[in-house]
């Protein structure tokens, strides 16, 4: 029996008073793929209009599975049949072809109205059932947002781990124009790096881009008033507030995973300190306390506690502290790097994620897993400057900052190691990337 729900995505794109669309798409480039990915069939989806449609749901379906290196789709030359609907499934003509999954669908004009309707359905080959089907409807504007949404639901249903396809990142561009001269953009796209759109164009730095738990909101650094002050942003408005004017150092705002605090470092009152600003009363709070460095707040899951980078022990290591807690009353998490930076949880809130630098003669910076159970340690990375990591929802890849041809650009690996891509952009350096909540 077929599902059929009817899934409204209303797009807020018109909305962004402030936003623009931006100069330059990133575009994904798979650099390592899974060593066993999984073979799967996404047969082109019949259109049953007329004329073109402006977005080719299959194929971005295909590239969603394909960019996460655990797929393998099966080449459209190499099909034995194109059914769009269960009762002109032969699973036979899969079996041959070596197919383990297979998609279908057809797309129509819903009766009197600029909508669509997108049916698919999901079916095993090898148990000859079907998984999943739906009808989604949205405006043809809406086709990427229905495909990363069968995207996900396709992922689920093999791996068990909700999609991410549907999510966005924030990232800082900045574009070289003259020695006096550096633009910088704070820009969202898609996970995948299209619909960029530009938040806040600015002649002086924007840095640390953070969303709020709701995806509604962003928070960032801005030294538009020449010195470093900590913002918050609607995406869907542009309306924006200043939420620090703290002497100094303002920096690395973060919000708590419960939305009612955001975390950041201060040097108001003398060295850079943990302090968390309340949202809701607009009281601050000091955290840490200590003459070195103390920085890079994450959050754990419960928001009842911090990590962070110090250098109170000469080399920046990773600490972790309770709120309410004496600002001495701090765990160290990293023992076995000369330096270990910027360091956040997994949704398992077991697994590290972190920048190391292994030895003093060692320059290179890594993404690393640290277990802080077993102190198993993997390498995910070979590049050498790679920083910013920042994690998918579903916690299946990281995304981070690194160099490639001397360029600024954003590499994705999963939590294994085993899967890489990249998102270079065409115009200016990309750096400090931030992978939103699940945003549906």
């Amino acid at each position: 029996m077929n599902l059929r729900k009817s899934l409204h995505i209303f797009l807020v794109g018109s909305l962004y008073l402030l936003s623009f669309a931006a100069n330059a798409e990133l575009s994904i480039q798979i650099t390592q793929g899974s060593d066993n990915p999984i073979p799967i069939a996404v047969v082109p989806f019949s259109w049953q209009g007329n004329g073109v449609l402006s977005e080719n749901i299959s194929q971005i379906v295909m590239n969603d599975l394909e960019q996460v290196g655990e797929f393998s789709p099966l080449s459209r030359s190499n099909m034995l049949s194109m059914p769009s609907e269960e009762r002109e499934v032969f699973y036979s003509d899969w079996r041959i072809l070596a197919q383990d999954y297979l998609l279908v669908g057809k797309i129509d004009r819903s009766p009197g109205s600029q909508l669509v309707q997108v049916q698919y359905e999901f079916f095993d080959i090898n148990r000859e059932i079907k998984l999943a089907g739906e009808v989604l409807s949205g405006s043809v504007a809406q086709l990427r947002d229905i495909a990363h949404e069968i995207s996900n639901v396709v992922f689920e249903q093999v791996t068990g781990t909700r999609g991410a396809f549907t999510s966005e990142i924030l990232y800082v561009v900045a574009e070289y124009v003259s020695p006096e001269r550096t633009n910088f953009r704070l820009e969202k796209a898609d996970y995948d790096g299209q619909r960029a759109k530009i938040l806040l164009e600015s002649v002086e730095p924007i840095m640390s881009p953070s969303w709020s738990p709701t995806g509604r909101d962003v928070a960032y650094v801005s030294f538009e008033t020449d010195l470093p002050r900590i913002y918050i942003q609607n995406i869907a408005t542009g309306d924006r507030r200043q939420i620090t004017n703290y002497p100094n150092l303002n920096s690395s705002p973060e919000f708590s995973p419960d939305g009612t605090k955001l975390a950041m470092v201060l040097s108001k009152d003398g060295s850079p300190d943990i302090y968390v600003h309340d949202l809701t009363t607009n009281q601050l709070t000091r955290i840490t306390d200590h003459p070195l460095i103390d920085t890079e707040p994450s959050w754990t899951a419960d928001s009842n506690s911090i990590v962070f980078m110090s250098e109170r022990t000469g080399q920046p290591q990773i600490y972790q502290i309770e709120l309410g807690a004496s600002s001495f009353e701090v765990e160290r998490l990293t023992y076995d790097c000369f330096q270990c930076l910027n360091g956040m949880f997994l949704p398992d809130g077991v697994n590290l994620v972190h920048v190391r630098r292994e030895t003093r003669q060692d320059p290179n910076y890594q993404i690393a897993v640290l277990n802080i159970e077993t102190l198993r340690v993997i390498r995910l990375t070979s590049t050498s400057l790679d920083e910013s990591p920042s994690i998918a929802p579903n916690g299946s890849m990281i995304m981070y900052a690194t160099k490639f041809n001397g360029k600024g650009v954003l590499d994705a690996v999963s939590i294994d190691g085993m899967v890489r891509f990249r998102l270079p952009s065409t115009q200016g350096d990309v750096r400090e990337p931030a992978w939103s909540p699940f945003l549906n």
